[in-house]
């Protein structure tokens, strides 16, 4: 089956021309990598659910938060086990999708930037990252609020597609991208901070020990990526949050922006409000990064594709 499937990528050049050439190349390319997001969503999407609802704890006010762990048993307990999979349909749809460019861009967009600037740096894997991330956020954005809202139990009807039309007609396109700012921002610090991480992690280590390109080393820089992005992003991600459900909860006041946003947050919850949920965001991102990755190089090498 392997050998099958295995596409013509002895060397950079022939690489470069089959993915001109070659639309069964950019499919396994762009496949590989929302195939292995969704499937990391889909392991991970309770954490997801929680993260979010630790998220909106306490809104505009300070006191003591429940920890995930309550949560989660107090979910189970009042909504049901089916409960930590609300979003799940829209989850691996944005996957797919958003997975599929944010991790399939940042080869292609590499490359680009080492035709014009020679060997890439740190610096142009971060550019690159924060790129890829932006642009397949704002090309998802809409399903990202969808999901979020169903997180909350937000669902007032009988499915996502009528949830879809029911926002269309009440907020108009403007409902579709709330958040979009922030979420772009989040998505273009975690997409820098985890590929660059992993991929200089991995070059470290080979560098500095015996390990060659594999399942351990897969393994050791994807937990390393995903430790860097949650620290990263949990502030940004929380603002995202907030920004989405506003309006939906009546705890939320009328934010103008993200920046306003993240003031009313400081002033009125101090600074531990931009980590709430930040031990479910680590837990989350931690094992999702990790599968991310091994399950995208194993997939890239079951196709012929090469390592990231």
């Amino acid at each position: 089956m392997a050998n099958a499937l295995k596409l013509p990528v002895a060397d950079t050049t022939s690489e470069k021309a089959t993915w001109i050439a070659s639309p069964s190349y950019a499919f396994y390319h762009f496949g590989t990598s929302g195939a292995a997001v969704a499937a990391a969503s889909s392991i991970t999407h309770p954490l997801d659910l929680l993260k979010v609802r630790l998220q909106m704890q306490m809104v505009g006010q300070r006191g003591p938060l429940i920890g995930m762990r309550q949560l989660g048993i107090n979910v189970v307990k009042t909504e049901g086990l089916r409960a930590l999979y609300m979003g799940l349909t829209p989850g691996l749809v944005r996957s797919v999708f958003y997975g599929g460019l944010r991790l399939g861009l940042y080869e292609p967009s590499l490359r680009l930037s080492e035709m014009a600037l020679g060997s890439p740096s740190i610096l142009t894997k971060v550019v690159v990252g924060a790129f890829s991330g932006a642009l397949a956020t704002a090309v998802t954005n809409p399903v990202e609020v969808l999901k979020v809202r169903m997180q909350m139990g937000r669902l007032t009807t009988k499915g996502p597609l009528q949830e879809l039309r029911k926002m269309a007609a009440d907020e108009g396109l403007t409902g579709f991208w709330k958040g979009a700012g922030p979420e772009m921002t989040r998505a273009a610090v975690f997409t820098a901070s985890q590929l660059a991480t992993y991929d200089e992690t991995k070059r470290l280590v080979m560098r500095w020990t015996s390990l060659q390109d594999g399942f351990y080393l897969h393994l050791i820089a994807s937990t390393v990526a995903g430790a860097a992005s949650t620290i990263a992003t949990a502030p940004i991600d929380v603002v995202k949050t907030r920004l989405m459900l506003q309006g939906e909860s009546k705890h939320v006041g009328n934010y103008k922006n993200g920046l306003d946003c993240a003031y009313q947050l400081l002033r009125k919850e101090g600074p531990r409000g931009f980590y709430k949920g930040a031990f479910a965001l680590f837990t989350r991102v931690g094992p999702q990064t990790t599968i991310t990755f091994i399950l995208c190089e194993q997939l890239r090498e079951l196709v012929g594709l090469k390592a990231l």
